[in-house]
């Protein structure tokens, strides 16, 4: 059989391939040569073969059928041999094959081997694909290499030790002595290796962390000698002496002073003279300023020594080199919170960075400017950023006009600033802006009394100028139609008043109803301004006739509200002014009324809702069905309450229908009460003229009872009679918690028989306080009419102490009085 042809030669043939078909021919040629003689049992060019196999596999091509050659190669007695055989065997094998573990055998005799460089290729292999079965075996061997005098083995073996601890942590111990002396080792390859081992040992043992931190004197040693050296041709890089072992060295004391005064204080002068002696012209230089800067944070340091950092970064932000801008602008982000004076004192820098053409810095130049926003600077940050929002790219709007929202309504220095500023936003980036910013500015809008007229103006020629930012035009059409007769009236202070007509008015409000730019939202808002403006205008018939054409439109949400405003004017025009009066200053504690809740960056935030029909409420079914065992069968009636809503109904809309809606067990409802009403009502207002569902209740003399006591948890049940009706018994809970922690995320939930009929009112709150420092209360009223004894399972959820807790209890003790 001719010889096969080198390695050099098949990669000269193989990049003279001019298609890729072409290369996969010569491939699958040369693969089958060398499976023929690998099936020949050919020692001689054994060797050869599997360097050619190996080349072919770092080219994407398959080679698993060169794994066994390759142990035979690590079995040989010719270093050449070894070497091809142990990187074949780095290359083609991992853990996750089983063929691995016939190496271990050959590695052991290799530690143990008179060469140090056959020593070496078995400390590198074991230490690149070592499993964690290899690892127990050969641990011992390592650690005796540690210990050895040759530099060469000892650097290898810490790095092997590094991943005998990554895969075996307990055998950790194993290498704490032989750790004592790397430190004391002249040889900076040694040396590194150590401290990476160190670091390794720390980050996964807290008592290995407290045992090393004796050595920080020994470590701020060994970098002062390396920024103190002079020129050393081995290990100079753009003339700083071992970069890489001062990084090293930096991040193992970063993790050795987290925490620690002691260590910190030994270590700051060190830290101070890093800082203040590396070049910075190069970017090796920067480096180390770098990871200075995270070590100098990451510690307990002096005052002066984080102002120092800080001011390094600011440097970093005037460097050519885009990476080192990025990594400072998120540096200073980190910092911001716990340094702001001093990361202040680089605004003008941080700002510039908006103008940057990479967007991953514009972005965080963007993020770290909102940070630094504060009641000083907040007229000429608002100016940039609002600038910023104008040119920007349409992926920044949305954060940047949110970022804009929260700040002016954090640090605005009046009322009319705010309004401008939120203004400018809707003008500039009202496409982009949250869901919440509509009804928020229309809350800051109702909630300043003296701006009213100045507001509906500056809104009625922003409408005149653009009516494509639906959210301008959304909190512009509520304030028209609030506002709508001090817009006539020219009554505005604050600026020139402008002359217009109610036709002009609602010229303008029509056309939004037309425009194919507006969206059935936008419509919505619209054709409510123009039903307000009724009351406010002298132009009804005119108003009358717009809202009647809508009574038919294909928009259902539309429809309902022209016919609901048509009944206002036909039947109950005489409460027509009284109903459409403005709205009232919206406080932001009301927990009723034309509020809801919206969370804002963690804090809930009032915002204005519209008065619609409440849609009918119910049950869903999934949550419906959960709970359906709970009593241990069929025959129940669940009603399920999840937790305190975030948006909170209206009176009107928490008012169920006792009789109608919560039968789930398929049967005939029964017979309504005569309080409660059995239909729905046919418009927005029919309802007025019903007898209000819930009457007075009467304390009937019903004792309470302890319904539930469990782990700090009480759940108490007081009991009255509703009147005129004495089947329904309104049941309050009581919920206390005397541990020292509060129940937060508590939900109560209740399932009773299916001839009884239950309502869930919402509770108080969904946070039960520690130390029986106040109580959560919710109503629950049972409908009996067959005066049966009263069953009840209840079902509780919390979270206590981070943890998720959950209980199941039946209530039968209750009292007689409340339910015969």
């Amino acid at each position: 059989m001719p010889a096969p042809i080198r390695l050099r030669e098949l990669i000269r043939t193989i990049r003279t391939a001019r298609t890729q078909a072409e290369e996969r021919e010569m491939i699958q040629k040369e693969c089958a040569a060398i499976r023929s003689s690998f099936r020949e049992e050919d020692n001689t060019y054994r060797c050869r073969n599997v360097a050619k196999l190996l080349y072919m596999h770092m080219l994407g091509y398959p080679a698993h059928f060169g794994q066994l050659e390759c142990l035979k190669l690590i079995a040989s007695q010719k270093f050449t041999d070894k070497r091809i055989g142990y990187l074949g065997a780095m290359l083609l094998l991992d853990e996750r094959q089983d063929v691995h573990l016939l190496m271990t055998n050959c590695i052991k005799n290799d530690l143990n081997h008179s060469t140090q460089y056959v020593q070496g290729l078995a400390l590198c292999t074991l230490g690149c694909m070592g499993s964690s079965e290899m690892c127990r075996d050969l641990a011992g061997e390592v650690e005796k290499l540690l210990k050895t005098s040759n530099s060469y083995l000892r650097k290898k073996a810490a790095l092997c030790a590094v991943h005998v601890i990554r895969k075996v942590p307990e055998l950790m111990e194993m290498f704490l002595p032989a750790t004592k002396n790397l430190l004391s080792e002249k040889n900076h390859g040694v040396l590194h290796t150590s401290v990476v081992l160190l670091t390794e040992m720390c980050e996964r043992s807290p008592d290995m962390l407290a045992h090393f931190r004796k050595l920080v004197p020994q470590l701020v040693r060994i970098l002062k000698n390396l920024i103190m050296s002079g020129y050393s041709p081995e290990h100079d890089v753009s003339g700083i002496s071992d970069p890489f072992l001062q990084v090293r060295i930096l991040r193992l004391l970063r993790i050795l002073g987290k925490g620690d005064d002691d260590s910190s204080e030994a270590m700051n002068d060190i830290l101070a003279q890093v800082a203040t002696n590396t070049e910075t012209s190069k970017n090796v230089g920067n480096a180390i300023l770098y990871e200075t800067v995270l070590t100098i944070m990451d510690i307990k340091s002096e005052s002066g020594l984080r102002v120092l950092a800080i001011n390094i970064l600011g440097r970093f932000l005037l460097n050519n080199d885009k990476n080192i801008r990025y990594v400072a602008l998120t540096s200073l982000l980190k910092t911001v919170q716990t340094d702001h004076n001093a990361v202040q004192r680089h605004r003008s820098t941080i700002v510039d960075c908006l103008k940057d053409l990479d967007v991953s810095i514009k972005r965080r130049a963007m993020e770290l400017s909102f940070a630094l926003v504060n009641g000083n600077n907040i007229r000429g940050m608002m100016k940039e950023l609002l600038y910023f929002l104008d040119s920007c790219d349409p992926e920044f709007k949305a954060d940047c006009a949110s970022g804009v929202f929260l700040a002016a309504e954090k640090y605005a220095p009046s009322k009319r600033w705010h309004i401008d500023t939120i203004m400018r936003v809707l003008t500039t980036a009202g496409s982009y802006v949250r869901d919440d910013s509509v009804p928020n500015l229309i809350q800051l809008i109702t909630n300043s009394v003296e701006m009213h007229a100045y507001t509906v103006q500056r809104l009625y020629k922003a409408l005149l100028d653009d009516i494509s930012q639906q959210p301008l035009v959304q909190v512009a059409s509520w304030c028209i139609g609030e506002y709508g007769d001090l817009l006539v009236s020219g009554q505005c202070e604050e600026e020139e008043p402008i002359q217009v007509t109610e036709d002009e008015v609602l010229d303008v409000l029509e056309g939004l109803l037309v425009s194919n730019l507006s969206t059935p939202v936008t419509r919505g808002y619209a054709l409510t301004a123009i039903m307000k403006l009724s009351t406010r205008f002298t132009s009804v018939n005119r108003i009358k006739k717009v809202v009647s054409i809508y009574g038919s439109s294909i928009d259902v949400e539309l429809q309902q509200r022209a016919v609901e405003y048509n009944a206002l004017f036909k039947k109950y025009d005489h409460m027509r002014p009284a109903l459409l009066e403005r709205m009232p200053i919206m406080e932001k504690t009301a927990s009723n009324g034309p509020t809801e809740i919206v969370q804002t960056n963690g804090e809930a935030e009032p915002s204005v809702v519209e008065a619609k029909h409440p849609p009918p409420v119910t049950q869903p079914t999934n949550q419906a069905n959960d709970l359906l065992d709970l009593l241990g069968g069929n025959d129940v009636v669940p009603v399920i309450q999840t937790t305190v809503p975030a948006k909170p109904a209206s009176a009107g809309g928490e008012l169920l229908d006792l009789l109608g809606d919560l039968s789930l067990s398929g049967g005939p409802a029964p017979a309504p009460a005569t309080s409660v009403p059995s239909s729905q009502p046919a418009f927005l207002l029919d309802g007025l003229t019903s007898p209000p569902l819930f009457n007075d209740i009467a304390a009937a003399g019903i004792p309470p009872m302890t319904a539930y006591n469990k782990n700090g948890l009480k759940i108490d049940f007081t009991f009255e009679r509703a009147n005129p009706n004495p089947n329904i018994a309104v049941i309050t809970i009581h919920a206390s918690n005397s541990t020292e922690a509060d129940m937060t995320d508590f939900v109560f939930q209740a399932a009773v028989p299916k001839t009884f009929q239950l309502q869930l009112l919402s509770p108080s709150s969904n946070v039960v306080p520690a130390l029986n420092q106040g109580t959560v209360t919710q109503v629950i009223r049972v409908l009996n009419p067959q005066k049966q004894q009263l069953r009840m399972r209840i079902k509780l959820t919390y979270t206590h102490k981070g943890s998720a807790v959950q209980d199941l209890a039946e209530v039968n003790n209750f009292p007689p009085q409340s339910w015969q």
